[in-house]
């Protein structure tokens, strides 16, 4: 990236920052303002800036981003205070998302004529992580009972780590069909445990000592949260050191913080939420640079009916299997099943896979993918905050609105809920 793409970049970061309030009032968010910008600045009227981001730049942010919101959505889900809701959690994450993958697989295999089993496992398991963040009118409101929120939210947090292995599975045996040197998929399932075990051991050690400083006051307050995010980057590159994957342990790593840092670890996760956004702007704005205009101009009937299908019965009917029985009642379940928006996970993995295995072989996995994402970024953006004010107050909150359970953690890129008029008045008051 030369100098004059920095300064662009740079610009285009600080209008966002500057006007995001205010654009959020009209559910404009971070990832259409950027991904429009990376369409308009390589093929639209900004094509003349001649901003073109190397593909080494764009593997090192997407691999950066998916490091730290592995690490940060894990960490921050806090499995020892969500346990009277963990049939939930288990019934979502343990059966619908592994049946969300299988249906997505067998749908890609039927769809697309042509297309290797394991470029259809790469569509179905990078379009299965859901991301709340983009669904922030949902997230936000109070009509919508707590725990359906919490439940959304704890998903979004997890799904992305669980559905890693799947994906780098899937790119390994893509890359070996493609190219005989390339390591298959039985040396990545191999680097998996590698990389798990290296997670649970460095997150679990950095989590305690975060603990032990904090209680004794070693830690200076204005960098006890650069500990934590030097803890995220150590964990995925002692895997890679030790011939592990990298993402896998950064997202057990997180899980294990959590669990050995508990509350005054957590409060340092902000830190790593936060770096990890601003990266997942440049995410956004490669993403529109580089897959989003290709994708519109290879796109096919098949590829619109897939993305249609991906964000209705291959997201919904897996949901509403594994939630059979919960006593959600019909209207949560299906808000639950609608409120699936694909996000950053599946754009980051989108991005891997083209640089991993290469523009011709992995282009139309990658269309799918792109176009998926962006029916969801508008439909689901669109909805959020109609559907939670018309369906939230039909969900009467019952014995798990309790104050046992954790505040909702804010979610990267999610806005904050609107005051009331007192506490806006006395922020104003701060601010002014």
């Amino acid at each position: 990236m030369s100098e004059s793409d920095l300064a662009i970049v740079a610009a285009l970061v600080f209008a966002w920052g500057t006007l995001s309030a205010r654009l959020e009032r009209f559910d404009v968010t971070a990832p259409i303002i950027f991904v429009l910008f990376g369409v308009l600045l390589t093929r639209g009227p900004l094509a003349v800036l001649s901003v073109t981001p190397a593909p080494e730049l764009v593997k090192g942010l997407a691999e950066a981003t998916l490091v730290l919101v592995l690490f940060s959505d894990a960490s921050r889900v806090g499995l020892r205070e969500l346990r009277a809701d963990a049939g939930l959690y288990g019934r979502l994450l343990g059966v619908g998302l592994p049946l969300t993958i299988g249906l997505g697989t067998l749908l890609a295999l039927a769809l697309f004529h042509g297309m290797s089993i394991w470029l259809a496992l790469l569509v179905g398991a990078a379009l299965a992580p859901t991301d709340a963040a983009l669904g922030a009118g949902m997230m936000v409101n109070p009509a919508v009972p707590a725990r359906i929120r919490r439940l959304l939210n704890v998903e979004s947090g997890l799904n992305d780590g669980i559905a890693t292995p799947f994906v780098l599975v899937a790119i390994a045996g893509a890359q070996t069909a493609e190219h005989a040197h390339a390591a298959g998929p039985g040396k990545a399932v191999a680097e998996l445990a590698v990389g798990l075990l290296i997670g649970v051991a460095v997150g679990g050690a950095g989590g305690w000592l975060v603990r032990l400083a904090r209680r004794r006051g070693w830690a200076a307050e204005g960098f006890a949260g650069a500990a934590v995010l030097g803890l995220a980057i150590c964990a995925y590159a002692s895997a890679l050191a030790l011939h592990g994957n990298g993402f896998i342990a950064a997202f057990t790593g997180g899980l294990a913080y959590g669990a050995a840092g508990g509350p005054r670890g957590a409060r340092l996760v902000p830190f790593v939420e936060e770096t990890g956004a601003l990266v997942s702007l440049l995410v956004w704005l490669a993403f529109g640079a580089i897959a989003v205009a290709t994708a519109l101009q290879s796109l096919t009937w098949q590829i619109v009916l897939y993305a249609v299908l991906s964000l209705t019965v291959i997201r919904m009917a897996p949901t509403a299997a594994a939630l059979a029985g919960a006593r959600l009642g019909r209207a949560a379940v299906v808000l639950v099943g609608w409120f699936g928006p694909r996000g950053l996970a599946s754009v980051v993995f989108a991005l891997l896979a083209l640089e991993d295995i290469g523009k011709p072989a992995a282009s139309q996995a990658v269309a799918v993918i792109t176009v998926t994402v962006l029916l969801s970024v508008i439909a689901h953006g669109v909805t959020a905050d109609p559907l939670a004010r018309r369906f939230g107050p039909r969900l009467a909150p019952d014995g798990a609105e309790h104050a046992g359970l954790p505040d909702l953690p804010e979610r990267r890129l999610v806005r904050h809920a609107p005051a009331a008029s007192g506490t806006g008045a006395e922020q104003a008051r701060q601010d002014g």
